[in-house]
This record gives structure tokens, C-alpha cells and sequence, in this order.
């Protein structure tokens, strides 16, 4: 008997051709496109595929059919929700509280197929300025996708727009599902499916089908044992290109209104990415300004009018001016704020951010800081807890 008989060959992985990897990677665009439309979407909803798929849902759960109360908004939604939401471990699991179990038991089978994480674990700054060159250099798809497609819809719609309608909502929201701003898992796994080789059972492609009905079909939704409130989708999304990305990234923006409106009405706010209160872009007022206590609304609305423009109009009496020891060739500039009744006297310390942003260009912060200090630099230390001779060590700061 020939020694080689009974042994198993060996299968060499042999790279796919640069073309090839390519053509994986247009049809990821193409996929990311797709889901972004979805996540962008305006527009009435479409209630009877939306009622069907948590209908569905409700029965891998061993639940019946819900009766369904369709709103106009998430703001909407809140106001029909029982206040005390509150899951008691004494008592039995609510609804809710399996149907999170329920998505996040497919999710890890879908991870185990995929042979992925959770979550993307490439973020912006890891990936390479232009994904083409460095496909054409040998880089797989399988390197660029969770960074350039999936984490892309996921700082779309969770970090930018759940994020901004979350912070023009009040707390008490319950367990909520995002319908079509939670594209981005589901169309994390179907690029894996259809561009990376994934393949799941037909049990969890069936419900992962449902989840995609869901994210294409509706907004909000709170299920409820009995019962599911549906919110409708946005009336109109406005938004720009995010800086200095080549994947395809936008985030909420304009300068001149709400970023989001909702049929009924309820809208947010949104500069550049950020939440604002609407006085930031209707009605910013030096008054207003000096007020805020949130440092990241207050850099918004000074944005909005123009740094120049907010110091001449606030008449600020310039303290002291020093050479920013933590951020090479910026500077910090100390200024009195004028003082108004009722709010604490503060001093205002303009500073350049230290991290550079995607776009190439820095943040300007105005912090408060109290109003015993002269020196920019002893301002700036307190800032980080730090004394200004610590600071003044400092080689550079974030």
C-alpha cells in the first residue's frame, strides 16, 4: 500500500485577484447603499408589511397577534407609554424583555455562521483614506467591510440620528426597537451573506427576514404583551456628507431648521452631527450662549454665528492671551463674560481642540472656567484637573 494512499490532500488558500476583490467591494457598496436608503428613508410607512413582521415575531415568542396603535412620531409614542416600565426580576420576563432575548440569541447564531463580532470593530480612523488602492494592493474586503460598511450605517443611524431624536426625547422611553435605524446589524449580516460566503440556517434567515422587514418598513416600535405602538417614519431627513470620509458617511445637519421633522410635527435639531436645542439654530443669542452650561451646545451655537462675531457681540474684555503648551501652534484666550442675574459669574476660556478632525480642520471649545482665574494656561490646567504648571508639561493634549 503506497504510503500517500489514506492521507487527505491539503487545500491551499490562494488570494483572490486584486479585480476580484474589487468586484466584492462595489457590491458591498452597492449593499451599503441599499441599507442607507433604507436608514434615510421619508415618507409614510408601510403598516401592513410592518404589522406582519412583528406579528411574526410575537410568534416566535408563543404570542398572539397585537393590536396595533400607529403615531405620528417617537414623541407620540412616549405619551401613550404606561410610565412605570420598570422589569421586576420577581415576576415574570415582560414581552419586551424576551423579544430583546429573542434578537439577541439570532444575532450570536448569526455571528457563529458569519464568523464575526458583535459589533464593528473598525473605526473610522483605522481604515484607509481611499479603500481602492488598497484593494488593488492586496487588501481583502474582509479587512474594510464592518469599518466601511456596516460601521458606517451604524454611525448613521444609531450614533447620528437615534442619537439626536434620543436627546429631544424625554428619559422614560422603555425598551425600544428602531425599525429602520437599526439597518445597520441587519445589514451587517446580509453583506456577509451575500458578499463574504456567510451562510445561516433557513430558520435564522427567516427571522433575520422579519428584522430586514422591519428596518425597510417602519419606525419606532414599542411591543408591548397585547399590544405594539408603531411610529411612523421621518416627513423629511436632512443631512451633509461627513467630512474627510470616503465610505460614504452623512450625518444630521442644517443650519436653517430641524434636521428631522415628523408628520405630526416633532422635530430635532442638529449642527453638524450634534444635538442642539432649537434656539441654537432659530435663535442663537449671546445671552443664550454665555448661559449654556453644556459646553458641546455651547460651541454649536457659537459656531452658528461665527466666533468673531459672538466675541464683538458679547463685548468680551480679553483677560490675558498665552501659546497653548498642550497643542503646539494654537493658542488659549481668557475672556469676561458679562455677567447676568441669576447665573454664576464664570470667565470663558477659548481653546483648539487637540485632535485633528476627518476633515483636517480643529474644533474651537469656549469652556467656563471660574472667575478668579487670569492666566489662560492656569484655566486650561484646571480644565483637566490639573495645575497650570502641570499643564504647561503637558507635550500634547486631546
Amino acid at each position: 500500500m503506497s504510503g500517500r494512499r489514506g492521507r487527505k490532500s491539503r487545500r491551499i488558500a490562494v488570494p483572490p485577484e486584486p479585480s476580484a476583490e474589487l468586484d466584492r467591494w462595489w457590491r458591498a457598496i452597492d449593499i451599503r447603499g441599499e441599507w442607507l436608503r433604507h436608514i434615510l428613508r421619508t415618507g409614510p410607512a408601510d403598516r401592513r408589511a410592518a404589522e406582519d413582521a412583528i406579528a411574526g415575531l410575537y410568534t416566535l415568542l408563543g404570542e398572539s397577534r397585537p393590536t396595533f396603535e400607529w403615531v405620528d412620531s417617537p414623541a407620540a409614542a412616549v405619551r401613550l407609554l404606561p410610565p412605570d416600565l420598570t422589569f421586576r426580576p420577581a415576576g415574570p420576563w415582560p414581552l419586551e424583555s424576551r423579544m430583546a432575548t429573542l434578537a439577541s440569541r439570532l444575532r450570536r447564531r448569526l455571528d457563529r455562521r458569519a464568523g464575526t463580532g458583535r459589533e464593528p470593530l473598525t473605526s473610522p480612523a483605522e481604515l484607509p483614506p481611499d479603500p481602492v488602492p488598497a484593494l488593488r494592493s492586496g487588501t481583502r474586503v474582509e479587512s474594510l467591510v464592518d469599518g466601511g460598511v456596516s460601521g458606517v450605517l451604524r454611525r448613521v443611524a444609531r450614533h447620528s440620528i437615534a442619537g439626536v431624536l434620543r436627546a429631544e426625547l424625554p428619559e422614560r422611553l422603555g425598551l425600544v426597537w428602531y425599525g429602520q435605524h437599526e439597518a445597520d446589524w441587519v445589514a451587517h449580516y446580509d453583506l456577509h451573506r451575500r458578499v463574504c460566503g456567510g451562510c445561516f440556517s433557513a430558520t435564522d434567515a427567516e427571522q433575520l427576514e422579519l428584522w430586514a422587514t422591519l428596518a425597510r418598513s417602519c419606525g419606532w416600535w414599542w411591543p408591548r404583551a397585547g399590544r405594539c405602538v408603531v411610529a411612523e417614519r421621518p416627513s423629511a431627513i436632512r443631512t451633509e456628507p461627513a467630512p474627510g470620509n470616503a465610505y460614504g458617511e452623512v450625518r444630521l445637519h442644517h443650519a436653517d431648521g430641524p434636521a428631522v421633522v415628523f408628520p405630526d410635527g416633532w422635530a430635532a435639531h442638529a449642527w453638524h452631527g450634534t444635538w442642539v436645542p432649537s434656539w441654537v439654530i432659530d435663535a442663537p443669542t449671546v445671552r443664550r450662549i454665555t448661559a449654556e452650561r453644556n459646553a458641546e451646545v455651547r460651541r454649536c451655537a457659537i459656531e452658528r454665528i461665527g466666533w468673531s462675531t459672538f466675541i464683538d457681540r458679547a463685548g468680551l474684555a480679553l483677560v490675558g492671551r498665552a501659546a497653548d503648551p498642550g497643542n503646539p501652534g494654537c493658542e488659549l484666550s481668557l475672556y469676561d463674560l458679562p455677567r447676568h442675574r441669576g447665573v454664576t459669574p464664570t470667565r470663558l476660556l477659548h481653546a483648539v481642540n487637540g485632535s485633528v478632525e476627518r476633515d483636517g480642520t480643529r474644533r474651537q471649545y469656549g469652556l467656563h472656567v471660574p472667575p478668579w482665574f487670569d492666566d489662560p494656561i492656569d484655566a486650561a490646567g484646571w480644565s483637566y484637573g490639573l495645575r497650570g504648571a502641570q499643564y504647561a508639561q503637558l507635550r500634547r493634549r486631546t
